[in-house]
């Protein structure tokens, strides 16, 4: 409790030292206030300009609270230039730890000192960001790489800060009317999972290794290369990559990248890492991402810190892309109804109505190009929707929410024009068709065929268990019956399928596979 409280202090305290309290009041009709507050800190500088002054106040309050410049920064709709400009700054201008600090992290995270360990080593950092820092090296076998190094006392810094936030979540949740719909301290576990996540270096470098896997053969992204020899939970070595920060796009353009097709190149990653392998990068900003113009790789995208990803589940995927594949055909009954089905909003909620409300949140924004709209706004005006007719927000897609916003953010510095709904809608459209017609079916089939082959032999006897229970359990008969149809639903269409195959009825399954196709339309 005395961290906690001697942590809100300096928050206070901070916030004062800025003059963070004017930024906030700036504009409002509170005259004697603000100047009452003046005289009685008479003893801070607010000459500095106001971005400078936020940008100071994040980086003295810590990491999470850069991670929240992090977003700001990238929100130019939202936030005024200057400030938006001085929050950039926090991408890869963190103040460094020091580099003889650095050197014994190192050799107490991989046992030895970096002169044993490599052929030369940088002892300058390259980039320090909020939760480590990188030094370039080269290993003893002529390979460039980048070393990434864990800030010291990380987690005790972390963990008074989320301390904090479960307090005000349960303020939130007691005082406000729609916090017990919001979920607020769900969402603050969910945050707390992630930031932790980020303190085990093993885990970003996995994150890194998969996303690279999912993109192997991929000539839209670049993933470095771990040096698993060279990893612990403090320090990890990985390949060194060349290439142009994103949001240098003047640069960009003097070697020539076609800034264009690099914004449709950046919405075909996001809805491939989301709906086809269901985990996508979730910290998304400007200073994690290059642009390679070497000649072998000229205009991918390089993908760097995997410290925070997101994964999605089958039902969360099936639900978003119906969401998006309707609302890109602005077929907002189709939204009204997904979201009552899924049971984010309640069972007795009319449909009309909730359609013509998503409509009237939507609509305005199609045709536009994305520097005419905001996602930003879209999400608030969607908000008070939700709080109307109950929607129940939901943790496991707040990091899609926050990467979203990224999106859109790098979308609009490198192509203000850019049709985001155009762009997105084949793609989606072709996923959907790949998931749903044959090709989907026989995919999963190739999939779950080994399973069910061992399930088959022991049908017979599951159903005759399932029965008898039912039988001696007449109270029980409701639930049993209700997992039953769970399963059920989970597993018709393959274990039917197998079934057939097993059978020799393969005429019946091709017969069944074209009725889905006709049905869908595909």
């Amino acid at each position: 409790m005395i961290l906690k409280f001697a942590r809100a202090l300096k928050i206070v305290r901070v916030a004062l030292r800025y003059g963070l309290d004017d930024i906030a009041m700036a504009g409002l009709a509170f005259p004697r206030t603000i100047w009452l507050i003046s005289k009685l800190t008479f003893w801070r500088d607010i000459s500095a300009p106001r971005g400078q002054r936020l940008r100071r106040a994040l980086e003295d309050l810590g990491p999470i609270f850069v991670k929240f410049g992090q977003v700001l920064s990238t929100r130019r709709d939202l936030m005024p230039a200057d400030i938006a400009d001085e929050l950039a700054k926090l991408q890869d201008r963190v103040p460094p730890f020091d580099s003889e600090l650095a050197v014994k992290l190192i050799e107490k995270g991989l046992g030895a000192h970096p002169e044993d360990l490599f052929a030369a080593f940088e002892r300058e950092p390259v980039a320090s960001a909020s939760i480590a820092q990188v030094h370039f090296a080269t290993l003893k076998n002529g390979k460039e790489v980048a070393v990434k190094v864990l800030r010291p006392g990380m987690k005790k810094a972390i963990e008074e800060d989320v301390a904090l936030m479960r307090i005000a979540a349960g303020w939130v949740e007691k005082l406000w009317a729609d916090g017990k719909r919001l979920k607020p301290r769900e969402v603050v576990a969910e945050f707390d999972k992630y930031l932790h996540d980020e303190l085990d270096l093993m885990r970003e470098a996995a994150n890194g290794s998969q996303l690279r896997r999912n993109f192997l053969d991929s000539d839209l992204l670049l993933v470095p290369e771990m040096y698993w020899d060279y990893c612990s939970s403090s320090v990890i070595v990985m390949e060194r990559m060349r290439g142009i920060p994103i949001s240098q796009t003047e640069r960009l353009l003097a070697e020539g990248v076609d800034l264009t097709k690099l914004s449709r190149d950046g919405v075909k990653i996001f809805f491939t890492q989301v709906f086809r392998d269901g985990f996508f990068h979730a910290d998304m900003h400007p200073g994690n991402i290059l642009v390679s113009v070497e000649p072998e790789t000229f205009g991918r995208y390089i993908a760097l810190d995997f410290g925070i990803v997101g994964t999605l589940n089958d039902f969360d995927k099936d639900y978003l892309s119906q969401n998006f594949l309707a609302f890109f055909r602005r077929d907002y009954k189709r939204v009204a109804e997904a979201h009552i089905e899924s049971g984010w909003a309640p069972k007795n909620t009319r449909v009309d109505e909730l359609e013509a409300a998503v409509r009237a949140c939507c609509e305005p924004i199609f045709d536009r190009p994305l520097k005419d709209i905001s996602f930003g706004q879209v999400l608030l005006r969607l908000f008070q929707t939700s709080r109307r007719f109950n929607v129940e927000v939901q943790p496991q897609l707040v990091l899609l929410q926050k990467t979203l916003l990224n999106i859109e953010g790098l979308g609009r510095q490198l192509d203000p024009d850019l049709d985001l709904w155009k762009t997105a809608k084949p793609y989606l459209e072709n996923w959907m068709a790949e998931q749903v017609g044959l090709p989907g079916l026989f995919s999963r089939l190739k999939t779950e065929w080994p399973r069910y082959i061992q399930l088959l032999p022991h049908v017979p006897r599951l159903v005759h268990q399932a029965l008898t229970q039912v039988t001696d359990q007449p109270h029980g008969q409701t639930e049993v019956l209700k997992r039953l149809l769970r399963e059920q639903r989970r597993t018709n269409v393959l274990l039917g399928t197998a079934i057939y195959v097993g059978t020799g009825l393969l005429a019946g399954l091709a017969l069944a596979g074209l009725w889905m196709a006709w049905q869908y339309g595909y």
